[in-house]
């Protein structure tokens, strides 16, 4: 733009050094000088075309120049603008990583909860198992050892007939079922001679196996009782503590292994209606098992953490 005004300059001075020129070369000077004066003011003139052409060269250039530095500023305002939507873009990028990144802490945290808790699953499951495997081994060894008192009892009563006594496994215990006709007489709770040696029979096995416990339970049948006896409630009573004198009394067995209880007419074990029945339900159960004192404990002990 400066040369452009500095070039405008020029051209005005040069047009009036040429018409000064041109004014004293008419009033002074002769037909040579003149012609010389012409060329001058010819190249001057020729000059001012070459100047002027520069001019509007100059201004073709600067009106290129302009063009091309508006299709620069567009080109660098769409640039700005696609910049900004990358730089929105790498935004959204970055709060959708910072997203994924606190769903895997909070994967890492539930799958690690979840570890924690499969981990505490698992030793639960192997504590579980192991107290079924120890109370398996319990039962079996309780199951083992009801076996064997059942068969030291049919041995030690092998000599007694079938319907004066019976061994028996029933809910997991060995019955020892004595009938009236060996232990009694008709209404009474005095043991005869035959019954107290089968319950001496009975009391050496109790004797050798001290883990034995000893339940007593006196029955009768449902015909009422006349008599020394008020009812049948107090003749099975008086008959279980009978034989529970004479199991501790006579052939020392520990009283705190026996128990002594009366059931009346109230569970019988035949019908009451036929005599056949009546007569297997006057008896005597000496009930026996095992102590369960371990099993107890296992069953009592909470679980392992």
């Amino acid at each position: 733009m400066v040369n452009l005004v500095n070039m405008k300059r020029k051209v005005a001075n040069t047009s009036l050094f040429l018409c000064t020129v041109l004014f004293s070369f008419t009033a002074c000077v002769p037909a040579k000088k003149f012609n010389a004066s012409q060329l001058a003011l010819q190249s001057v003139r020729n000059d001012s075309a070459s100047l002027a052409n520069q001019v509007k060269q100059q201004k073709n250039e600067i009106a290129e120049m302009s063009k091309l530095a508006n299709n620069l500023k567009q080109t660098i305002d769409s640039q700005d603008n696609q910049i900004a939507l990358q730089l929105k873009q790498i935004e959204g990028l970055n709060q959708n990583i910072s997203d994924l990144n606190k769903r895997i802490d909070a994967l890492a945290n539930d799958a690690a909860n979840k570890q924690s808790q499969l981990s505490k699953s698992r030793q639960e499951y192997l504590n579980q198992q192991k107290r079924l495997e120890q109370l398996q081994a319990l039962m079996d060894k309780q199951k083992k050892a009801i076996e064997d008192i059942r068969r030291k009892m049919t041995n030690a009563l092998v000599g007694f007939k079938s319907n004066e006594l019976s061994v028996s496994i029933k809910n997991g215990k060995v019955y020892v079922s004595l009938q009236e006709n060996l232990l009694f007489p008709s209404g009474s709770a005095v043991v005869n001679p035959k019954g107290k040696l089968a319950l001496g029979k009975l009391a050496e096995v109790l004797n050798a196996n001290p883990d034995i416990t000893v339940d007593i339970e006196g029955h009768t049948d449902s015909i009422p009782i006349h008599g020394k006896y008020q009812d049948n409630w107090e003749l099975s009573l008086a008959r279980s503590a009978s034989i529970v004198r004479i199991l501790t009394n006579d052939y020392q067995v520990d009283p705190k292994r026996v128990i002594a209880s009366g059931h009346s007419q109230y569970d019988p074990e035949q019908t009451n209606s036929t005599p056949e029945g009546r007569a297997l339900n006057r008896r005597t159960d000496i009930i026996l098992s095992p102590k369960l004192d371990e099993l107890y404990r296992l069953l009592q002990t909470p679980d392992m953490p």
